[in-house]
């Protein structure tokens, strides 16, 4: 479906799923497939190929979650809001996988020695970099009939992430897309602000 749908619908049916569920509409190999196109062909800022990302599948998107809930309990105190937060959380490991956005901040680090009068602007390019990486995978498992939702549970997930992925201690983690089989519809109806707003032409 991915190949066949046009760019921009998909950037136009995109939409955050809370319901999820294990039965993914594609197999794992696709998954990798996707999101080795991404790592491969999404900019980034002076060329840096800093994105990294971790794909958890099955067993391990489950573990990431029952993680994430072990930190956060002791986080929140009172319990009728833990109820909420734990719902939370099993929603998201409701879903089938998980895609950890990193970024490695060694090639960050050596564009601001190549190009000190950047030197300032690298980390946020950096940040630029990740959100392409972010958007282009959520617009691609869009297309391809999948339900996701994108989060942000770092860093109280980090050390623990590291330590049970392997992933280098100087990677920074960004953000995480989960994703599944869609149970019902999208999660929000989405409005919009006028147009008029929000673009500007000159020249036409």
């Amino acid at each position: 479906m991915a190949e066949t749908m046009p760019f921009l619908e998909a950037v136009r049916n995109r939409r955050t799923y809370y319901g999820l569920d294990k039965n993914l509409p594609i197999s794992d190999e696709r998954v990798v497939e996707i999101v080795n196109e991404a790592i491969k062909h999404v900019p980034s800022s002076f060329n840096s190929q800093s994105a990294r990302c971790v794909v958890l599948l099955k067993d391990e998107h489950d573990a990431f979650w029952d993680i994430t809930k072990e930190l956060l309990k002791p986080m929140v105190e009172d319990p009728e809001k833990w109820k909420g937060t734990e719902a939370r959380i099993n929603g998201f490991r409701a879903g089938y996988g998980s895609i950890l956005f990193l970024e490695d901040p060694g090639p960050v680090s050596e564009l601001q020695k190549a190009y000190p009068l950047y030197h300032e602007h690298f980390p946020q390019w950096s940040e630029h970099t990740s959100a392409m990486h972010q958007f282009a995978l959520w617009c691609a498992l869009e297309a391809e009939g999948c339900g996701a939702n994108l989060q942000h549970y770092n860093p109280v997930v980090d050390q623990k992430a590291k330590q049970r992925w392997g992933i280098p201690q100087e990677w920074q983690l960004k953000a995480q897309l989960v994703f599944g089989g869609r149970v019902g519809g999208p999660s929000l109806q989405k409005t919009f602000k006028p147009l008029e707003e929000r673009v500007f032409v000159h020249g036409k």
